[in-house]
């Protein structure tokens, strides 16, 4: 296959988008023909078969005739073409599955990668109230200087109303050049609230650390993007100098990324050689892999999870659950057991595909299902939103921090 670059990406279907945008519903490749005009509607309907069924390029054949007969305004070869191509890969019903136009694979590369210029926020599709919700500011951003808030709804840009369905477009209005500017009307409660906030370029997924209580470290970051991995790593060592003796990794509202970033940390804790994942394709192919160097971290591991720990996230904590290497707090996973691939198509274009299923080392399938955790808490009811949780009514990390001590 005519295949210039492929890359397994793994990220939850609440669309998590870094204000460049990072979404995942797709589209393929199309036919499409120019035919000749013909005397009569009738004429263009000799293509069915006795069933009335047509195959794709036959219906797109007979549509194109009609078109050229009937319609009124000017036909744009190119938006024709981009629509045929993203309604046939619709119809597969897959969420995870997106074709991305040769205009827009350079950005999405970036973005995928974890490099954008914009204002450094992550957004999410409301489905209740067919709003686009800020999941969060990435911390550092022009956003979350500007004072943008997780769950705040952006309304309009640059004056321009809009709604979940307007997602792609939005996303591309506010990436823009570095050092312009972009409008936002946000949302807030029952407030209406107006930003004007340059954009930069993004670090798009730092990985925090901190040392809690009785020598506690603690790591968290939203995403596996590239370097992700490596970012861990130093954090871990830095942490590890100032002596901590145990380790609580915080997976909570992290989307998923790059599979390979989320398979190198979990080779830092789990033991040479130790399967980390089992990939199946439709021919029920089975890949293995496994850890190919030494552990780095020897000490106890807790991982926090909930409902929106999804994807490579999912791959991390069931592999090191399923090894015995680290306990999980929380609430039950997303369930995303899938596994896409970004293939760069002859024409510049991409199509990011849904290739395998995967299985924990347990050989368990958690798609659709998620992961349990070995502790199951529940945050207080006064908690009004996962996505910004005061450390006061953290009942989940207190408990990480109470079995780490106990």
């Amino acid at each position: 296959m005519e295949e210039k670059k492929r890359y397994k990406v793994y990220r939850t279907i609440m669309l998590i988008v870094l204000v460049a945008f990072v979404t995942f519903i797709l589209t393929s490749i199309g036919f499409y023909q120019y035919f000749v005009k013909g005397d009569s509607l009738n004429k263009y309907l000799t293509f069915m078969t006795s069933d009335g069924s047509q195959d794709i390029s036959q219906t797109l054949d007979t549509y194109r005739a009609v078109i050229d007969k009937y319609y009124l305004g000017d036909v744009d070869e190119e938006s024709l073409k981009e629509g045929a191509i993203q309604g046939y890969i619709e119809g597969l019903g897959d969420p995870y599955t997106e074709y991305i136009s040769k205009e827009d694979m350079e950005d999405y590369m970036q973005d995928t990668m974890g490099n954008f210029v914009g204002i450094g926020i992550y957004m999410i599709e409301d489905s209740k109230t067919n709003q686009i919700m800020v999941l969060a500011p990435i911390k550092g951003s022009p956003a979350e200087r500007a004072g943008i808030q997780p769950g705040d709804y952006i309304i309009s840009v640059n004056g321009e109303p809009c709604t979940a369905d307007d997602m792609t477009m939005i996303s591309t209005k506010i990436k823009g050049e570095e050092g312009t500017t972009v409008k936002l009307q946000i949302l807030r409660g029952e407030e209406t609230l107006d930003f004007e906030i340059a954009r930069e370029n993004i670090i798009v997924n730092p990985v925090e650390g901190e040392i809690l209580q009785n020598n506690i470290g603690y790591i968290e970051f939203s995403s596996f993007d590239e370097n992700t991995a490596e970012d861990f790593k130093t954090k871990f060592e830095e942490l590890q100098a100032q002596g901590i003796t145990s380790l609580i990794i915080d997976l909570r509202n992290n989307g998923g990324g790059i599979v390979d970033e989320a398979l190198q940390i979990a080779g830092y804790i789990a033991d040479k050689d130790s399967v980390l994942l089992y990939e199946v394709d439709k021919d029920n192919k089975e890949t293995v892999e496994k850890n190919e160097s030494n552990p780095i971290i020897n000490m106890p591991v807790i991982i926090l999870t909930n409902e929106n720990t999804a994807s490579s996230s999912e791959i991390l904590a069931g592999a090191l659950k399923d090894l015995g290497k680290a306990r999980t707090v929380g609430t039950t996973t997303y369930g995303k057991g899938v596994i896409q691939q970004i293939l760069t198509l002859p024409d510049s274009s991409g199509l990011k595909i849904t290739t395998e299923k995967y299985l924990t080392p347990n050989r368990t399938e958690i798609n659709e299902v998620g992961i349990e955790p070995d502790e199951v808490v529940e945050l207080p009811e006064s908690v009004e939103s996962v996505l910004n949780v005061d450390r006061s009514q953290d009942t989940q990390l207190q408990r990480a921090i109470e079995m780490l001590t106990e």
